[in-house]
């Protein structure tokens, strides 16, 4: 390879970051601190994680500088997932890649808003894919959660969420457009935050809980940590709805409570989830 071909190579990856850098925005919602986003859609869609977008009300700053009150009209915390809209129409979107074609090597790039700084980049490569989480091999930090994982040529595969031994997770663009078209699936009624326990297991912190929801009915506490399903402990973020999917009747919910572990029985009917304490 020569070095004409290496500078070619490195002007195309700083031009495709740059427009990365103006689909992303800064998410500010509830007492947490600086998130990140894409714009989705030029209509004022925005998409970012749903332990970013904590209240239904949030302030957007697009990469222009332009502040925006926003507006949270979807969110599912189990899939980490937060759509939120914006009154404005003349904004540029990501271009949507299909994350179910990534290859374990390809190159990918990180924006996102890491300690308040704007439209920070990182870049790495692709480890494993599924679609259930895309995993990369690059840097992520506080503030970068929400924002874009794109590929080489620029076209946003997932929606950066967390780092699990040393790899970045992100939940697959198709997995966000399933999300967007009201796909059904099981409901809890809380906001979850994935933290790591273990070398392979996942937990995943319970933030809040929505009045009146199923888990409020079975008792479920700010600060209990959901660990399984039916003795299957979580490795990925999008377990909990995959075993509350599969599974039919009442199914064991593990989790940990004040360092004890706690089994709570989730009866699964028909995309409903009515939760029982035992």
């Amino acid at each position: 390879m020569t070095n004409t071909t290496l500078t070619n190579i490195a002007a195309e990856l700083t031009e495709v970051a740059a427009t990365l850098r103006h689909r992303t925005v800064k998410v500010k919602s509830g007492s947490l601190g600086v998130g990140s986003g894409v714009i989705w859609q030029p209509d004022g869609l925005i998409i970012t994680n749903a332990h970013v977008a904590t209240s239904n009300r949030a302030t957007v700053e697009l990469a222009d500088g332009r502040v925006f009150d926003a507006v949270r009209t979807q969110f599912d915390p189990q899939q980490d997932l937060a759509a939120l809209k914006i009154v404005a129409t003349d904004l540029t979107a990501a271009n949507i890649g299909n994350s179910e074609a990534l290859r374990v090597g390809e190159l990918v790039l990180a924006v996102g808003n890491p300690f308040a700084d704007s439209g920070a980049v990182t870049t790495g490569i692709i480890y494993a894919n599924n679609p259930r989480a895309v995993m990369a091999d690059l840097q992520l930090y506080p503030g970068n959660s929400g924002g874009p994982l794109a590929d080489c040529l620029g076209r946003v595969v997932g929606i950066n969420t967390m780092i699990v031994n040393g790899l970045a997770v992100a939940v697959p663009s198709n997995s966000v457009e399933g999300f967007l078209q009201g796909n059904s699936r099981p409901q809890l009624g809380v906001t979850l935050q994935p933290v790591l326990l273990g070398r392979r297991s996942l937990g995943l912190l319970v933030l809040s809980i929505l009045p009146g929801s199923a888990a409020e009915t079975a008792g479920v506490q700010i600060g209990d940590v959901l660990i399984g399903v039916s003795g299957r402990l979580f490795t990925s973020m999008n377990d909990l709805t995959k075993y509350l999917h599969d599974s039919k009747g009442s199914v064991p919910l593990q989790l940990l409570r004040g360092g004890q572990q706690l089994v709570i029985y989730v009866a699964v009917q028909a995309g409903k989830t009515a939760v029982e304490a035992t």
